[in-house]
Parts: C-alpha cells; sequence; structure tokens
C-alpha cells in the first residue's frame, strides 16, 4: 500500500471517528434535551395537579366547616328548643304548685268549716239527746200508768216483741248469707277450673283409624284377589276383616267394627304389598308376626300413658287395654288422648281443692278402661269398666269414677265428680270432637230449608259451620220493613223447629241491581 494511499484511509477513519463522536454528542444533546421536555411536562402536570387537589382540600374544608356549623347551629337550635320546653316545664309545674297551694289553701278554709259545724252539731245532738231522755222517761212514766203494767211485765213484753223481730230478720239474714255464699262458690269453682285448664292445655287432633291401603298399580289388586279369589278369602278368614277393592285407582278398604282387628289387617295387608309375595301360608305367617307386633305395640302405649301422667302400679291387663284406647275414637276424638287429658285436669282440681292429686290422675285415666272392651262384653262403657277396675284390684274411688263419671248413679266420691268435670271440659273443648259427615250436612240442609220455606226469600245459605244463615230476599216481592220482619221470623222459626248448640245468626241481605247496555 502505498504512503498516500495510507494517509487517505487515516484522514478517512479520522472523519469518521469525528462523525461518530458528533453524532453521539447530539443524540446525547437531543435526549437530553427531550427528558428536559418531558421533565418539565411531568412537574407542569404535577404543578396543575397540586393546584386542583389544593384547591380539592380547600373545599373540603370548607364543606366540613360548613357541615360543622349547620351541626352546630342544629346542636344550638335543639339545646334551645330543651332549654325552652324545660322552662316551659318549669312555668307549669310552678302554676301547678300555685294551684295546689291555693286548693290547699280552699280544703283548709273548708275542714275549718266544717270542724265549727260538727261541733255546733255536737252541741246540738247533745242536748237532743238530753231531752229525747226527758221524753223518753215522761212516755215511760205514762205508758205505765195507761196501761197498768209493771215495770217487769212491760220489759218482758217488749223483749217477746223484739225475739219476734229478730227471729224474723235473722231468717232474712240467713237466706242472703246462703245466696252470697253460692256466689262465693260458684266464682270460686269457676276459678279453679280456669286455673286448671290455664295449667294444662293440650293439643287437639281429631285422629281416626284409617281403613285404606294405597296400592302401587291396579295389578296388585289381582294378586291381592288371587287365582279364583282364594288370597282375598284366606286375608279376610285369618284377619277377621271385610276387604273392599273397587275401580277406585290405587286403593284397596279393610272394613272391620273392631278397631285393633282393622289395623292389624291393614299393617298385614300393607306388609304383603311391599313383599310382593302374597299366598294363604305367606299371609297367615305376616299376620301372626304383625299380631305380636301390634299387642307389643299396645303395651308400649299403654306404658306409656301411665308414665306420661305419672301413675304408676297398674295392672298388666289394665295397661294394655289402655294401649288399645289409642286406635278407639269418640266423634273422632282419640280416647287414649281423652283419657290423659281427663287425668290432667281431675289432678289439678285435686290439688286446688286439696285431695289428692296421684289418684285424681289415677281416676282420670281409667275412667273410659271400659270403652277397650265393650266389643266383647255387654253393657255400657262405665259398667264395663267398673267390673274391669274392680276384677284387678283398683280401689273404691277409682271404680266409683268410671261408673258414675256420666251421673248415671249417686255420686258418692269427691274424685267422681272431679272426673266428670275433666271429662266435660275435655269433650267440650273447641275443635275436639266433630260431627259425622252425614249428621253435618243433614243439619245444615234444614237451616236452609227453614229459611227457604218463608215468602219473599230467594236463596238461602248456611255457612260458618251453622253458625249463620245468609238469606236473599227477592227485591220485588219484600221491601225494607218485610225484610226486617222476615229476619225476625227465621230466627224465631229455627228456635221452635231446631236444636242446636250456641246462637246462629240470621242476616238477610235485598239489594236491587239495574244493569243496561252501552252500544
Amino acid at each position: 500500500m502505498s504512503p498516500e494511499t495510507m494517509i487517505l484511509v487515516v484522514v478517512v477513519a479520522f472523519i469518521a471517528a469525528t462523525l461518530a463522536v458528533v453524532l453521539v454528542k447530539l443524540l446525547d444533546y437531543l435526549r437530553k434535551k427531550d427528558a428536559m421536555e418531558d421533565a418539565r411536562r411531568i412537574v407542569e402536570r404535577a404543578e396543575l395537579e397540586c393546584a386542583a387537589r389544593r384547591k380539592e382540600a380547600e373545599l373540603e374544608i370548607k364543606e366540613m366547616a360548613l357541615r360543622n356549623r349547620a351541626e352546630a347551629e342544629q346542636e344550638l337550635t335543639k339545646l334551645r328548643q330543651e332549654l325552652h320546653e324545660r322552662s316551659r316545664a318549669l312555668d307549669k309545674r310552678e302554676d301547678q304548685e300555685v294551684q295546689r297551694a291555693e286548693q290547699l289553701r280552699k280544703q283548709e278554709k273548708l275542714v275549718e268549716g266544717k270542724h265549727r259545724k260538727l261541733a255546733e252539731r255536737v252541741e246540738d245532738i247533745n242536748r237532743r239527746d238530753a231531752e229525747l231522755s226527758k221524753l223518753l222517761e215522761l212516755e215511760r212514766q205514762t205508758l205505765h200508768e195507761l196501761s197498768g203494767l209493771g215495770r217487769e211485765e212491760a220489759t218482758a213484753r217488749l223483749l217477746e216483741r223484739l225475739d219476734t223481730e229478730l227471729a224474723r230478720e235473722q231468717g232474712a239474714l240467713v237466706l242472703k248469707s246462703e245466696k252470697k255464699l253460692a256466689e262465693i262458690c260458684d266464682a270460686k269453682a269457676r276459678d279453679m277450673l280456669l286455673v286448671a285448664l290455664h295449667r294444662f292445655a293440650a293439643a287437639h287432633t281429631a285422629e281416626a283409624t284409617t281403613s285404606t291401603v294405597d296400592i302401587p298399580n291396579d295389578e296388585m289388586k289381582g294378586r291381592i284377589i288371587g287365582r279364583e279369589g282364594r288370597n282375598i278369602r284366606s286375608f279376610e278368614k285369618v284377619t277377621g276383616v271385610d276387604v273392599l277393592i273397587d275401580d277406585t285407582p290405587g286403593v284397596v278398604v279393610v272394613s272391620a267394627f273392631d278397631p285393633v282387628r282393622r289395623e292389624v289387617a291393614r299393617l298385614t295387608l300393607t306388609k304383603l304389598i311391599a313383599d310382593g309375595r302374597i299366598h294363604p301360608a305367606r299371609i297367615e305367617e305376616v299376620k301372626a308376626e304383625t299380631q305380636a307386633e301390634m299387642e307389643h305395640r299396645i303395651q308400649e302405649l299403654g306404658e306409656e300413658a301411665a308414665q306420661e301422667v305419672d301413675v304408676q302400679g297398674l295392672n298388666d291387663r289394665l295397661v294394655h287395654l289402655l294401649g288399645r284406647l289409642h286406635f278407639r275414637t269418640s266423634y273422632s276424638q282419640n280416647v287414649l288422648r281423652h283419657s290423659i287429658e281427663v287425668a290432667f285436669v281431675a289432678g289439678l282440681l285435686a290439688e286446688e281443692m286439696g285431695l289428692s292429686g296421684p289418684l285424681a290422675r289415677r281416676c282420670g285415666l281409667l275412667h273410659d278402661i271400659g270403652k277397650a272392651a265393650d266389643h266383647d262384653a255387654e253393657g255400657g262403657h262405665p259398667k264395663i269398666g267398673a267390673d274391669l277396675l274392680k276384677r284387678y284390684g283398683e280401689g273404691p274411688e277409682v271404680v266409683h269414677a268410671a261408673l258414675g263419671h256420666h251421673d248415671d248413679i249417686r255420686v258418692q266420691k269427691p274424685y267422681t265428680v272431679l272426673v266428670a268435670t275433666g271429662d266435660a271440659c275435655s269433650a267440650a273443648r273447641p275443635g275436639a270432637r266433630r260431627e259425622t259427615l252425614d249428621r253435618y250436612i243433614k243439619r245444615m240442609q234444614e237451616l236452609e230449608a227453614v229459611a227457604n220455606g218463608f215468602n219473599g226469600v230467594s236463596q238461602a245459605f248456611a255457612i260458618q259451620a251453622g253458625r249463620e244463615l245468609r238469606v236473599i230476599a227477592s227485591a220485588s216481592e219484600t221491601s225494607d220493613e218485610t225484610a226486617a220482619k222476615i229476619c225476625r221470623d227465621i230466627a224465631r222459626a229455627l228456635e221452635r223447629q231446631l236444636t242446636y248448640p250456641g246462637d246462629i245468626k240470621v242476616t238477610v241481605l235485598r239489594e236491587t241491581r239495574t244493569t243496561e247496555l252501552a252500544h
């Protein structure tokens, strides 16, 4: 390479390096300028934000000051109102005190005046007493002179007359005292009964022994009947019930007079349907098993009832009969729950009267025991129950309570009265017992028939379970006056023709309706 070329290369390299240095410095200058511009913009933005926040803070401080000032003014106003009210109350109290002082002054003047009048009256009475004494002495002497009677004879006649008058007044006082004593006894008896019922309030459940069994499908009816009816004949023979199978879907009816037997049959049929194997041998096996379970369940129910009432030492046979009462109903009221309630009410009444509560509960629990055996013996349940209780070693109070709780005999024991009272309270409570459907429907129809028999009545409806009779009167055949007369006549007719508990409200409605069409 020639020297000129090398010099040229060096010069070019130097120039390139110089340009590179200049370019780097230029780039650094431009970066610094951009950075300074960014910094300036950031500072300006920060200053603006600071100014905005400063203004917001000033506004918040002003708002807070205004709020504090408003709250302070409200509190000040409230304090002023309270002070004003207190001032008014003090003024009112001061006026009251002034009025009281004035009234006291007036009363003092009245008392002073009454004292003066009383002193004058006492003096007048003393003076009159002295005059009367003189007049009586003069009258006595005059009577002695006119009658010619001595002092002793006149005294005897006077005493005789006083004895007659006192005897008459004494009789009147005795009658008055007897009447007052009867009223006190009635009030005390009501209070004791209310206290007993308040302390024991049992829930009423209208239980009824069901006689229907649900089946999964209609094919099961054929299996229950069996070939040529052998299954159903065997079931009826083993259980002693009637099985009714009709076109009603999903239901088989079990009918029997004995509620326990019907329950055993229902449970047996339910088990057979669940098991699916229905034939004579299986029917006998399941029935025997269910019968044993039912006997055990009956014993448990009797023991639970005795424990609930806290009656100890009952014969096992009586416990079993108590359990059977669970499956017996009277006017839809469960007889076992009814007996437990009577036991509690009789026990509470006995404690109120100072008698034995445990003995009263025992009498109440066993008073309807005859209903558990009245299907197997002749006679009413009071006599059957009394014979059973006497046979199984119960005391005379318990036997007499079972025999006389319906007032069939002369009451000789106080516990019989308590049991009869508890029996009446339990049976008469609203919702405890109810009518049969047929009797209920018949009574409703009788009410409506009586109302429909009057002229001018277009319709009649018995509502509120027979407690109200609503009558629609014809507007064309009656007036307001005749409607009122019809209402009264219907009420009197119901009193004459029907027998019903409580009151029946008769309402007669009469209205005129006019209808037009706008075309």
